[in-house]
């Protein structure tokens, strides 16, 4: 892939995301892929690729957060008695 489609594919999903927190439309990134589908097969791939990715990342350092919390809040508890 080029790094022309690479580059222009991260910054529409960062900006669609951004969209997407301040809306609350979770599935806004299916209508940005349809949009692009019609124009650009190859950006459209890439473009939902990089959505994945920072889709996965975001739901992964939510439950790395939620672990380190909940092992926190063992610990003071333990501290307490």
């Amino acid at each position: 892939m080029s790094d022309t489609i690479t580059s222009l594919a991260a910054r529409l999903a960062e900006d669609t995301m951004k969209v997407m927190d301040e809306t609350g439309e979770d599935r806004f990134f299916v209508e940005v892929g349809e949009v692009l589908g019609a124009a650009s097969q190859s950006l459209e791939e890439a473009f939902l690729t990089e959505i994945r990715v920072r889709l996965a990342e975001r739901k992964a350092r939510q439950f790395v957060v939620k672990k380190l919390t909940e092992h926190r809040s063992k610990v003071k508890a333990i501290e307490k008695q």
